[in-house]
């Protein structure tokens, strides 16, 4: 058995463990272990993608009994899908963590701590599969995040902590009853007490219930990604987090909402997924998301708030991909979603920058930045032109394939699209000329320093990223081709030789023959 994602998931509480016994007075001594424990958490997630096997299904599975009576177990595993977000969030953690060594102060080991145990949280809802060991890892993240946003938020923190709580417990709640109804009906048809996706894939949910089970597990996805209107928590959230929590935030916790309806929604309830009414009301909630959004970004006087709202439009892009039920609506998504945390999780340190030297997150405060901080301003111009999808740039792969999943759907889902890449490419333009341009307005931004040799560090990866998917996207593509193919066959069985595509799923051989390699029901596993 190989125990490869059991050390992923561990080094974080490993090195929470730690951390207890640090002195708390030594604020340097928590500093370094704390970036230590990120960095070891990285680097040894990096065996994931050199060892990964992109013609195969979930890999570097392990399954251990946790709660045998009822049917739980220790059971991880990951997919094409799984290693990109466990990767993306090894990095963004690592990132965020190096991004907090001067902008953190008090409270030192708690802060870190609760970093730690998030990390852990958010690695194991990527791998778990067992789905009540995925509901206590969905639920852990919680905790952390609304401590990072209560204790070391700004001046309306407490608000916007108990507002990320609700809502989100509350589309917990409803998701956890549609786990629990999966569970009955397995034991209904098969007798069997299970927690395991592969086995609960093979339960057939009744018509009528099935509608009851699909709204419930939306609600509890959509509250995370956020789609409008159950949106209103995540600019509060974002605005008073500290900057490590927002990076998070958008780069990884987001992704768990569309990472739920590309692996629960779809793929176990095919039914209500492709009927017309419920793809209709799923678009019109996304493609509003876009557009609102984006004129939401537009009137916004706060740089933080501005780069908030722009998440709600972006992941409108992934929703709207994930329900055009196609492949290149679905790898389009998921490329998206990686986009999204490399891109907005830039603009979200951007903004930590200027706030730590200036202390105002008011675009008015600032302009002409050019003049004394050049290395700042081409990083900001990489990072915006990354997120209006502007090629080589990473954004552009996700968006046009995404549009190109969407006009297979509807000529009007593409034109939506193409009206939210504009209006993006409308306020972060703006942002930029207001901020960077003209002449020094302000006296105080006249001593402003450039970014340090930390600074430059944190923010390599994410541009080195963002040339690399927008010039050679091939090997994520490759790396999900089997994970959206999988999903697609599950909801549109013989989509791919209707379409007269490939199938990611057949060997070159059956691909001639139009017969499956793999036993019928291998799509579950």
């Amino acid at each position: 058995m190989d125990h490869l994602l059991s050390v992923v998931l561990c080094t974080p509480l490993a090195g929470l463990l730690v951390l207890f016994f640090l002195p708390s007075s030594n604020a340097r001594l928590i500093k370094l272990w704390s970036n230590f424990v990120f960095l070891a958490g990285f680097l040894v997630s990096l065996p994931l993608w050199f060892r990964f096997d992109p013609s195969a299904d979930f890999q570097f599975v392990e399954k251990a009994p946790w709660i045998p009576s009822i049917g739980a177990s220790w059971h991880l595993g990951v997919d094409g899908y799984g290693v990109l977000l466990v990767l993306l969030t090894t990095l963004v953690g690592l990132l965020s963590i190096l991004c907090s060594w001067s902008a953190i102060e008090e409270r030192l080991k708690e802060y870190y701590g609760h970093f730690m145990l998030l990390q852990f949280g958010m690695l194991g809802v990527f791998a778990a599969r067992d789905f009540l060991l995925f509901f206590v890892f969905w639920e852990l993240t919680l905790i952390p995040m609304y401590f990072i946003i209560a204790i070391w938020g700004g001046q309306r923190r407490g608000y916007a902590s108990i507002k990320f709580v609700l809502y989100t417990l509350i589309g917990s709640m409803l998701m956890l009853l549609g786990i629990l109804a999966f569970y009955w009906q397995h034991w209904v048809q098969f007798h069997r007490q299970t927690f395991d996706m592969a086995e609960l894939l093979q339960t057939q949910m009744p018509g009528h219930l099935a509608w009851w089970v699909f709204w419930a597990f939306f609600l509890g996805f959509a509250v995370k990604v956020p789609m409008w209107p159950l949106h209103t928590w995540l600019p509060d959230a974002h605005t008073e987090a500290p900057t490590a929590g927002s990076v998070i935030l958008a780069g990884i916790l987001l992704k768990m909402g569309t990472y739920g309806f590309i692996r629960f929604s779809l793929p176990m309830l095919p039914e209500p997924c492709r009927d017309p009414k419920t793809i209709a009301i799923v678009a019109a909630l996304s493609i509003i998301a876009i557009i609102y959004g984006a004129l939401v970004s537009l009137m916004q006087k706060d740089w933080k708030k501005l780069v908030a709202y722009s998440s709600v439009s972006h992941m409108g892009f992934c929703t709207l991909g994930i329900f055009a039920v196609n492949h290149a609506g679905i790898a389009g998504s998921i490329i998206q979603q990686i986009n999204h945390g490399v891109s907005t999780g830039m603009l979200f340190l951007i903004v930590g920058v200027v706030y730590e030297r200036r202390h105002t997150r008011e675009i008015a405060d600032y302009g002409g930045l050019f003049k004394v901080m050049p290395v700042f301003t081409f990083v900001f111009l990489i990072a915006a032109l990354s997120s209006m999808g502007l090629p080589p740039l990473n954004g552009f792969i996700g968006e046009v394939t995404i549009i190109k999943g969407a006009f297979e759907k509807s000529f009007w889902w593409a034109l939506s699209c193409g009206i939210g890449i504009a209006l993006g490419a409308a306020y972060l333009l703006w942002l930029f000329q207001r901020t960077m341009l003209g002449d020094l307005k302000n006296e105080k931004n006249k001593g402003l320093k450039d970014l340090n040799w930390r600074e430059v560090t944190y923010f390599t990866p994410l541009l080195i990223l963002a040339f690399w998917i927008g010039l050679g996207p091939k090997p994520f593509f490759t790396m999900v081709d089997r994970s959206v193919a999988t999903v697609v066959e599950r909801v549109r069985p013989g989509y791919y030789e209707q379409q007269g595509m490939a199938n990611p799923l057949l060997k070159a051989g059956d691909q001639a023959r139009g017969g499956l390699s793999q036993p019928a029901g291998s799509l579950a596993k």
